[in-house]
């Protein structure tokens, strides 16, 4: 089951990002860059992420070796809960402004009667207040890879202020809720055992 939501908060979610300034209203592709990209979180300790910049800058891989949530016998409550906080900083021509549009989560999710897994997404630019939220819950039992792709509605897309270049920012979070005494496990990551998550960009022209 998957749910979307717009909020009027700032808070909590990249792992490929695609940044596709060709499009109709959209900057010189060549003058957008990808300046850095931070991250932090239990589901992304240092040392554990491999960050792959394309030669032209304008698409980025995490490959995560650790996102992963799991109970049952021999972990702790914390192991139930992972998340990953991403941060990503633009460089793009003045009188645009940006915004995520597209995700496509790559997982692998097992869990017994009486667990229930989820999947969660939340996106923000600083210093906005508001964030858009996506949702997968997995609440059957189920022994799976998953692929999801969440695509976000104009009305609901944070955009990037006009006259200033501020940084994206996701965390992504998968979680098991029930009864954790049972082996369970989700995961965000590719069919290798990486973590491999695409974005979308969508551009407008500031007034």
């Amino acid at each position: 089951m998957k749910s979307f939501a717009a909020l009027a908060l700032a808070s909590t979610a990249f792992s490929q990002i695609i940044v596709t300034p060709g499009q109709q209203g959209g900057p010189d592709p060549n003058q957008v860059h990808i300046n850095s990209i931070s991250y932090a979180g239990t589901g992304c300790p240092a040392g554990s992420v491999s960050q792959i910049l394309s030669a032209d800058a304008t698409t980025f891989t995490l490959l995560m070796s650790e996102f992963v949530a799991s109970s049952g016998p021999g972990t702790k409550i914390t192991d139930s809960r992972k998340n990953c906080q991403i941060n990503l900083n633009l460089s793009y021509p003045q009188g645009f402004s940006y915004s995520i549009a597209s995700v496509q989560y790559r997982g692998y999710v097992q869990i017994p009667a009486g667990v229930t897994a989820t999947q969660e997404a939340t996106y923000y630019i600083s210093g906005q207040q508001q964030q858009v939220s996506s949702r997968t819950v997995f609440n059957q039992p189920t022994d799976q890879d998953y692929e999801n792709t969440d695509q976000i509605s104009l009305a609901a897309m944070v955009w990037s202020p006009c006259g200033a270049v501020l940084p994206g920012n996701i965390n992504t979070q998968v979680r098991l809720t029930g009864d954790l005494t049972q082996a369970a496990q989700i995961t965000v990551d590719s069919v290798d055992g990486t973590v491999q998550q695409i974005y979308g960009l969508q551009w407008r022209t500031c007034p």
